[in-house]
């Protein structure tokens, strides 16, 4: 599992477009990585409108975000259209990304445990350093957390 002030291996992913974004094309800013379990489910769709309905905020504060799941890219496409989504999804079908994230593995839905995706964000610096983690997160109030927690970072970065 990663932790803060270890810069993140890269990685390459397939976009909602089916064309491959590795880390390295959009290292040299801050980045916001929020993992969550599957499109279009509740907690999943309200986290990523919040990203989205705060994304000129986030632009303001030069961040780009970036949504993983393992759902396939074409779910990805079907959820950004349906949602007007403003963030940047890629497909983590193999689970890999995740699980160099410690973003996959045991948790508990309603009393059973099973191995899947922890709903999870990251906040990375622009030397490609972690600066924060969240993990097991809540959905609700959670992306003005980030936004707070940003914009601390970012103070003491420049300092």
């Amino acid at each position: 599992m990663i932790e803060i002030g270890q810069i993140v291996p890269d990685f390459c992913l397939p976009t909602a477009d089916e064309i491959e974004l590795c880390l390295r094309d959009i290292k040299g800013g801050w980045l916001i990585i929020y993992f969550y379990p599957k499109d279009n489910t509740p907690g999943c769709t309200t986290e990523a409108i919040d990203f989205s309905e705060n994304m000129n905020e986030l632009i303001e504060l030069e961040t780009t975000v970036i949504g993983i799941s393992p759902d396939a890219p074409i779910k990805h496409r079907k959820f950004i259209d349906q949602h007007n989504l403003k963030s940047i999804y890629l497909s983590d079908e193999s689970r890999d990304v995740a699980k160099i994230f410690g973003a996959y593995g045991l948790k508990k839905n309603y009393g059973k445990e099973s191995l899947g995706i922890i709903r999870s964000t990251f906040i990375i610096n622009p030397k490609g350093e972690i600066a924060y983690i969240w993990q097991n997160i809540k959905v609700a109030g959670h992306v003005q957390k980030v936004i707070e927690t940003l914009k601390k970072i970012q103070i003491n970065y420049l300092t």
